[in-house]
């Protein structure tokens, strides 16, 4: 699946002038702050916006092209629509409110299909309710199905839990990562969440003043100081499989830069997992510790150090081809007296590991 975008537009005083492709299936991060232009960017591959200049194609087939006058309407571009309001019918119950998205297909799914989603969901024991009686977690869920039983080529998503509080939040993250990992299916996923692009996404485009500022893998972009405001640096974001569950208690992950030790996961050896770890978690030495609780010490190569407060430095940092970010005091860059290329170790305080059933293993 690709979907290839062009787009100028201008509105007041905001002009949004972009240009990107998605190239690979999963999620794909539109990241900004409010007002970078990037729900105009999905109404106007969705077919919600007419654009004033643009050319937008969809897994091959132009669905946009100002330039030939082809404008191709919502309903025939194979797009499924995720609002951040989750937009169900209030009179319908759960089941005809999917069942809606399923009627509107192109190519209907059959029942075994239904099902499917409905398992996929979690929501076997919702389909008699009205939207009334469900909370803002389940109304996202419902919302997501609708969509997906439109049988999509591309599924977008505006904001879906930008409206939802922590544990709501906590509790539809499971849902969309096994969305993610067992649907063939390219999704636009916009948020202003650090948190949820390291979480969720594959891939990330940064907008800014209606501007693609980068684009490339999550990996990459959320460890990198270099874009100081426009990301707000998460410390790292990497994968990992489950190498070994020890006898203590602990599970050994191996990552292409060592291994970390994390209370005991649920999971079999091999699997995949992310690892997320956050850059106030990690502290630098010198020297190698000696006598610490932390279960988890790793070397690494400083490749640079950025300012980014008064009081504040992130020092970016290469552990085997990982890059990671620790964020530590300007008080303790002076006393380390570090400069790239030095090779330090790094203190990690704690790991969280996605995905996994219920919440994420916080590890010391």
């Amino acid at each position: 699946m690709t979907v290839e975008v062009a787009l100028r537009h201008r509105f007041g005083n905001f002009a949004l002038d972009v240009g990107f492709h998605v190239q690979r299936c999963g999620i794909t991060a539109l990241f900004g702050p409010s007002g970078a232009g990037k729900t105009t960017i999905v109404n106007a591959i969705a077919g919600l916006v007419r654009p004033q200049h643009g050319r937008i194609a969809i897994d091959g087939r132009v669905v946009l092209d100002t330039a030939a006058r082809l404008f191709v309407p919502p309903e025939l571009r194979g797009a499924g629509y995720v609002f951040q309001d989750a937009r169900l019918f209030p009179h319908l119950s759960v089941e005809t409110n999917l069942r809606f998205g399923w009627r509107r297909a192109a190519e209907r799914a059959d029942q075994a299909r239904f099902a499917e989603i409905v398992g996929l969901l979690g929501l076997e024991s919702l389909l008699a309710r009205r939207p009334r009686r469900l909370s803002g977690g389940e109304k996202s869920r419902v919302a997501l199905g609708r969509a997906l039983l439109a049988s999509p080529r591309l599924l977008l998503l505006d904001e879906p839990l930008a409206a939802l509080d922590a544990p709501r939040k906590a509790e539809i993250f499971p849902y969309l990562e096994r969305l993610r990992d067992m649907e063939r299916l390219s999704m636009i996923y916009v948020t202003h969440s650090t948190e949820e692009v390291a979480r969720l996404a594959d891939e990330m485009i940064v907008l800014h003043e209606g501007r693609v500022a980068a684009q490339g893998p999550v990996f990459d972009l959320l460890s990198d100081p270099e874009l100081g405001a426009l990301v707000p640096s998460h410390g790292a974001v990497f994968p990992a499989t489950v190498a070994e569950h020890r006898n203590d208690g602990l599970t050994a992950i191996a990552f292409d830069g060592g291994i970390l030790l994390v209370p005991h996961l649920d999971r079999p050896l091999a699997a995949a997992l992310r690892v997320r770890l956050r850059a106030d978690d990690l502290m630098l030495a010198r020297e190698a510790p000696q006598a610490i609780s932390a279960n988890n010490v790793l070397a690494a190569e400083v490749i640079s150090v950025h300012a980014q407060h008064a009081t504040q430095a992130d020092v970016r940092l290469r552990c085997g081809n990982v890059k990671l970010v620790s964020r530590i005091t300007r008080a303790s860059l002076a006393r380390l007296g570090l400069a790239a290329g030095q090779r330090v170790f790094v203190i990690v305080k704690s790991v969280t590991v996605d995905p996994q059933p219920g919440t994420p293993h916080d590890a010391e």
